[in-house]
């Protein structure tokens, strides 16, 4: 479900929750709001990066096991 997932596709649906934080802090709170929009970033981003392509060329050789 997750594997067809893109890196865009996935910050798109967690900048989504920017949306309830933003209402919490206009209407409860507005430090808690704050806090739960800093970590909604933060989650969004770290989930960018974790699904992002990795750069540089792959690994070709083994390792010698026989030391």
């Amino acid at each position: 479900m997750f594997e067809t997932l893109t890196p865009r596709g996935a910050i798109t649906v967690g900048l989504l929750a920017i949306l309830p934080a933003v209402v919490f802090g206009l209407t409860r709170s507005g430090l808690g709001g704050l806090i739960a929009t800093v970590n909604v970033v933060l989650i969004s981003a770290a989930l960018y990066i974790a699904m992002s392509p990795l750069e540089g060329p792959a690994r070709t050789t083994a390792h010698d096991a026989s030391m």
